[in-house]
């Protein structure tokens, strides 16, 4: 299984930088992991509507670019179903069964993702009703991928 994770934005801080390191090192036994950052835009403090729309539209335009036709694509939106993590390893496992041999995942910055991308992915999944970092939110996706695979294997997990 190929597992990509599509990003908006580069991780600016070590401890970030390790985490992903830590989890892409444990997920290597599971699957092929790459993960592909797009350049993000300078958005203003004070950006209007149109502004903001803009900037989405073009950091949704290079996502789009990296991402292959046969890809499972799965938008992290905050809109999207919510599961525990069993069903999140059984989505990955059907997923599997059915034939995705390349999952994505696409993870925007602070002002989310473009309606482009939205429509591209072919589900929506949210951690929370609450909002977190984007950086933090690439560290929380690959441990529950990490958990999940865990799980679709049989092997102990912290619950």
């Amino acid at each position: 299984m190929n597992i990509t994770i599509y990003t908006v934005g580069k991780i600016k801080e070590s401890f970030y930088r390790e985490a992903i390191a830590e989890y892409a090192k444990r997920l290597s036994r599971y699957c092929k992991l790459q993960i592909v950052e797009v350049a993000d835009e300078r958005t203003p403090d004070n950006a209007g509507e149109a502004l903001t729309a803009q900037i989405k539209e073009r950091e949704g335009a290079r996502l789009l670019s990296q991402i292959r036709d046969n890809t499972y694509l799965i938008a992290l939106a905050i809109d999207g179903k919510r599961m525990d993590s069993v069903a999140f390893a059984e989505k990955i496992a059907a997923l599997g069964l059915h034939g995705a041999s390349d999952i994505g995942f696409v993870i925007g910055d602070s002002l989310g993702l473009s309606d482009a991308v939205l429509s591209r992915a072919d589900f929506k999944l949210s951690f929370s009703d609450m909002t977190f970092p984007h950086q933090l939110m690439r560290v929380i996706l690959m441990e529950q991928v990490c958990r999940a695979y865990r799980i679709i294997n049989h092997e102990p997990y912290h619950k």
